[in-house]
């Protein structure tokens, strides 16, 4: 599963660790002060969150040996849209227009 702009790899990383189960990850987690339910490891393992702590996400990096690039990766989508948009040190602000009333 993915959104619109990323993709989650939480669990092709896994597998190539060798974790092939969500159980396996829940008390990995836990041993890094982040306790999930069964419920929740299996959501975060089998779609993208919506919304990831960042003590969650540096928790997976540390049992993955993995940096957070492993696990989100951008789309097509996101890339081609920045690279529409101006560089920013070519964007310059408006001048406010005061208008006595």
């Amino acid at each position: 599963m993915s959104s619109p702009h990323c993709r989650w790899n939480l669990r092709q990383v896994m597998a190539g660790r060798g974790l092939y189960k969500t159980s396996e990850l829940a008390p990995l987690l836990a041993g890094r002060g982040v306790v999930l339910s069964s419920a929740q490891v299996y959501r975060l393992v089998t779609s993208a969150p919506l919304r990831l702590s960042l003590e969650t996400l540096a928790a997976l990096c540390d049992i993955l040996s993995c940096t957070p690039n492993d696990l989100i990766e951008l789309t097509d989508a996101t890339q081609s849209e920045a690279s529409t948009r101006p560089p920013l040190e070519k964007v310059r602000p408006r001048r406010a227009r005061v208008v006595a009333s």
